[in-house]
């Protein structure tokens, strides 16, 4: 089963925020994330908060319908909390989104123009699986004002779909490509999975060469993490797979960097790829502490070092908001040095940099040396990573810390 939810502090059932934070807010926009709990099968390596049918049974507040309503409210518990607010970039994600009906996704984006203002040229992002869609769903969300989607593709090749449980077979990647460009979307993102076990660098090499085949705008590729309580850790423990090897892992790493790059895909964060122009405007407000409100069971959220997280189950999330309860579990308001450390953490994953003024007097004192190893560059006011400190950012970060 999923992760469980960290501890924190109450949350008002208003869902109010300090007085402090919004000020701190100003009039600035903000990101929305709208989490859809359902999934058609619950993949071996997944521990995202996540239900099908089978876990989530008939019990009142489980429905889709149930849902769409739960979301709703929420939209209109975050209006009232943040007054009149333009959105820059919304992001579906899960789950599987689009195991709703086209109409309903549809109907979501509609719910934020009835509460916030979008931004003119707001990015608007669904995640898919390829499986899960045909041509006129595609051609709706368009119309329905989404211009930027995220397949999960994660591997061509079949042995390793197997492994991950992945449903859709590798040629359905193609199909869905091409459709989504043909209904006008106006940047496709394709994620890639490696170190699957069982998965060889000329695997890894014909998944990267398939995917830019079909010429996505940006590329997403994660190191499998073998999370605790998952089916694949399970298989792991009982020596049914062979364990993920960190060196493996990085040779895969380095693989994905050249070939990418080669095709014109220019790394922005440590998993990320894109043509110019084509960065997820969503994630990168994450990695730069920008404000966004996630609506959802488990949704986390971030306002001016307030963060908090829903509850996690689709019943008690709905129940909440039902009584016209924020569905908030807890929350926490981050120290002035928490958010510095946090802004180390999250701004030396990007490309460009992390400047050195957020650094302390020691911290700074330890760059030259950790340059002289070539895990990093300074041009000028900002660090960077180089490839081999991509390879060990978190490494890097302890080095650097206080």
């Amino acid at each position: 089963m999923p992760s469980a939810l960290p501890t924190g502090r109450p949350v008002p059932s208003d869902g109010s925020l300090p007085a402090p934070a919004l000020a701190e807010l100003g009039d600035g926009p903000i990101s929305l994330y709208l989490h859809v709990p359902f999934c058609a099968t619950r993949c071996g390596y997944c521990d995202f908060n996540t239900y099908t049918a089978d876990e989530l049974g008939s019990a009142p507040g489980s429905s889709r319908d149930a849902y769409l309503a739960a979301a709703r409210a929420e939209l209109a518990l975050a209006a009232g909390v943040l007054g009149e607010r333009r959105v820059g970039t919304v992001f579906v994600g899960g789950g599987t989104p689009t195991l709703l009906a086209a109409d309903e996704l549809v109907g979501l984006l509609a719910a934020v123009r009835d509460h916030f203002a979008l931004a003119p040229g707001a990015e608007v992002t669904t995640e898919c699986n390829p499986e899960s869609v045909d041509e006129r769903y595609l051609n709706h969300l368009v119309a329905g004002g989404f211009n930027r989607i995220s397949f999960g593709m994660q591997s061509a090749r079949p042995h390793v779909l197997r492994v991950l449980e992945r449903r859709h077979t590798p040629g359905r990647v193609t199909d869905v490509v091409r459709w989504a460009r043909a209904a006008g979307f106006g940047s496709i993102s394709l994620d890639l999975i490696y170190g699957t076990p069982g998965e060889s660098l000329d695997d890894w090499r014909a998944s990267l060469d398939a995917a830019l085949s079909n010429r996505p705008d940006h590329l997403s590729a994660y190191a499998l993490i073998v999370e605790d309580g998952t089916r694949l850790a399970a298989q792991i423990r009982r020596g049914g797979v062979p364990a993920p090897v960190d060196d493996d892992q990085a040779d895969f790493y380095e693989v994905a960097d050249q070939v990418l790059s080669e095709a014109g895909l220019t790394w922005y964060e440590l998993s990320n790829w894109s043509r110019p122009g084509h960065e997820c405007r969503h994630n990168l407000a994450y990695w730069r502490g920008a404000a966004w409100w996630g609506v959802g069971p488990g949704a986390h959220s971030h306002v001016a070092g307030v963060r908090w997280w829903n509850v996690k189950h689709p019943r008690r999330y709905s129940a909440a908001l039902a009584e016209g309860r924020s569905p908030a579990a807890a929350r926490e308001v981050l120290g002035s040095d928490d958010r510095r450390v946090e802004r180390v953490l999250l701004e030396s994953r990007l490309a460009d940099g992390l400047p050195l003024d957020v650094l302390t007097a020691s911290e700074r004192a330890r760059v030259p040396a950790l340059a002289g190893t070539a895990l990093v560059l300074t041009d000028g006011d900002r660090l960077t990573l180089t490839r081999r400190g991509r390879l060990l950012a978190d490494a890097v970060v302890r080095d650097l810390l206080d």
